[in-house]
């Protein structure tokens, strides 16, 4: 009965595992297409304004910092979810 129930705790353990990394994947995959599109709305936006370069390049550094963070508190919970 024990053997049975210490396999079932190890199979847990590796789907946790497989989990966690699907997890920190769709994270990075999410963040790289969320700042791939600020930047080519921002480059689309200097190109129609080029006097608001200045602007839109700060607000722009500004919101990918922001999916940055996002994303790698995403990937910190996946990995504390490894663990835990």
């Amino acid at each position: 009965m024990l053997g049975l129930l210490a396999q079932v705790a190890e199979q847990a353990l590796n789907l946790s595992g497989i989990g966690a990394c699907i997890g920190a994947s769709i994270a990075a995959i999410g963040a790289g297409i969320g700042i791939g599109k600020i930047g080519g709305s921002a480059m689309e936006a200097i190109a129609r304004q080029p006097e608001a370069a200045g602007d839109i390049r700060s607000n722009m550094i500004v919101i990918a910092a922001l999916i940055e963070g996002v994303a790698l508190f995403a990937v910190i919970v996946c990995i504390l979810a490894l663990f835990v």
